[in-house]
């Protein structure tokens, strides 16, 4: 293994600075996340299309809440996971849900406010919308488990002889899936499917939007359409944090490894 990864594992202060901003991370999830999905699902009437994306998402947020001492506690003892292969799996597959399942569930807000502002009459009936709304929450879970698969049935681990610590998803194997196009197939349903797409569609969806309420001449609608733009900054600006990052793969020359080295604050930052 190369100088640079094992001097990552050796920098106790950059460890602890991940495990402070994850406890605060993880206190705000669960109280903010838990919050906002009372509210959405007791006080919040009638459950149209957005709100069910929108409790898609809290719900989303909220099961990576609860997994997040199990990261908290892998930081805390220097990259050393002893909580066994099948949890490193769930760990891992649920924080690259939440990224792709946030990712999409923004998706399908923009395209419902598309429908209800661009295209007014289609899905005009209520229980319909509401029913398209659930079956596509239950979709894009299938969508990303799927795709996700090769880390639900791949060992993660990998033992660093050097510091006689066990990593979860910080080292990956070149022979983690079992060829280059498996790799490729992998690789371009995580940034093809789950954000390429995705990423157009939006933006497509706010842009209509936003040319449409810029169009009528209510200086209501016109406040209206400069809020929503300074929406989609921020949306896009989510896509980019959430994405980016993750996307990199660093190929090492070593045989047995792939090189990468991944860490999770990536998604946050």
């Amino acid at each position: 293994m190369d100088n640079a990864t094992l001097a990552i594992f050796d920098d106790k202060l950059t460890s602890d600075i991940v495990s402070a901003i994850y406890v605060i991370v993880t206190l705000a999830n669960l109280s903010g996340n838990g919050i906002s999905l009372f509210l959405l699902v007791m006080r919040t009437s009638p459950k149209t299309p957005s709100i069910i994306f929108m409790i898609n998402l809290t719900l989303t947020d909220l099961i990576l809440g609860t997994v997040l001492p199990f990261q908290i506690l892998y930081q805390m003892q220097g990259y050393n996971w002893t909580l066994g292969t099948s949890m490193c799996n769930v760990l891992t597959v649920v924080f690259y849900s939440n990224m792709y399942c946030s990712i999409l569930s923004m998706t399908a807000i923009s395209a419902d406010r598309y429908l209800g502002i661009v295209k007014p009459m289609l899905f005009r009936e209520m229980r319909k919308r509401k029913r398209y709304a659930v079956v596509a929450c239950i979709f894009m879970w299938l969508l990303v488990l799927a795709i996700l698969s090769p880390l639900e049935r791949t060992d993660l681990t990998y033992y660093v002889r050097e510091r006689n610590i066990t990593t979860c998803f910080d080292v990956l194997r070149k022979n983690m899936l079992p060829s280059t196009a498996h790799w490729a197939g992998f690789l371009f349903g995580m940034f093809i499917i789950l954000f390429l797409c995705p990423f157009i569609i939006t933006v497509y969806c706010y842009i209509n939007i936003i040319c449409v309420l810029v169009r009528k001449t209510n200086s209501q609608q016109k406040g209206r359409a400069v809020r929503l733009a300074c929406i989609v900054l921020f949306v896009l600006r989510l896509f980019r944090i959430l994405t980016v990052s993750t996307h990199t793969v660093r190929f090492g020359k070593r045989n047995e490894l792939c090189g990468t080295r991944i860490s999770r604050i990536d998604l946050w930052m």
